[in-house]
Order: C-alpha cells, then sequence, then structure tokens
C-alpha cells in the first residue's frame, strides 16, 4: 500500500510558475514509479508525465513538454512536478498516483492508470 499527497497547489496568474509535489509513504514507496495527471471540469483525465522508480526515466506529454518537468527525491520519498509558463488552461486539479512501472514512451501515458492516488491539489491560473 502507497499513500500520496499532493500540495503546492493554488492561484497563479497566466505565465507563472508553480510547484507541486507528492509525498509518497508505505511500504517500498520509492520502488514505484510516480505520474502526475490533472482534471479539467467537464473534461477527462490528462496524464501528463510519469517518471520510473529511480529517477532514471522520464515522459513528458507533449501538451506539456518544454513547460513542466518531472523530478523525483527518492531520499525524501518526494516527486515534484515544475510548472512554467502557466496558461488559463492549465486549470485543473492535479493528482500524482503510483505504479509500479511508467509506460513505455510517452506515447502511451494516455493508457497510464496507477493503482494507487493522492487525493488532488487546485491549481487555478487565471488569464
Amino acid at each position: 500500500q502507497v499513500q500520496l499527497v499532493e500540495s503546492g497547489g493554488g492561484l497563479v496568474q497566466a505565465g507563472g510558475s508553480l510547484r507541486l509535489s507528492c509525498a509518497a509513504s508505505g511500504r517500498s514507496s520509492s520502488t514505484y514509479a510516480i505520474g502526475w495527471f490533472r482534471q479539467a471540469p467537464g473534461k477527462e483525465r490528462e496524464a501528463l508525465a510519469c517518471i520510473s522508480s529511480s529517477g532514471g526515466s522520464l515522459n513528458v506529454a507533449d501538451s506539456v513538454k518544454g513547460r513542466f518537468t518531472i523530478s523525483r527525491d527518492n531520499t525524501n520519498h518526494m516527486a515534484t512536478l515544475m510548472m512554467n509558463n502557466l496558461k488559463a488552461e492549465d486549470t485543473a486539479v492535479y493528482y500524482c498516483g503510483a505504479e509500479s512501472m511508467c509506460p513505455t514512451g510517452a506515447y502511451y501515458l494516455s493508457t497510464f492508470d496507477p493503482l494507487f492516488w493522492g487525493q488532488g491539489t487546485q491549481v487555478t491560473v487565471s488569464s
């Protein structure tokens, strides 16, 4: 069992930045891949990025590539999503999820459905 808690959401102006954190706890939490997702009102959940348990492999969706960066710190059991140049369309609830491994390649991020999920954190970008 892995418990995930997101933090760092809030209100930011367009063009600004936010850093989301995903704190993982539970047995062997550092052996899981971590993914970031978002869901805007009335829209389907979107997979944004995934990082392997070691941090040596990562995939980022084309929709946010160049603006969002995923990283992790296994010493502190934390994964981070750094979001730059935020746009109004980035407004959503952001979630992290843990699974045994990431999909093979960014193309398959849409199929990523982690076993464990956090409760989400709201990100609102004002234009």
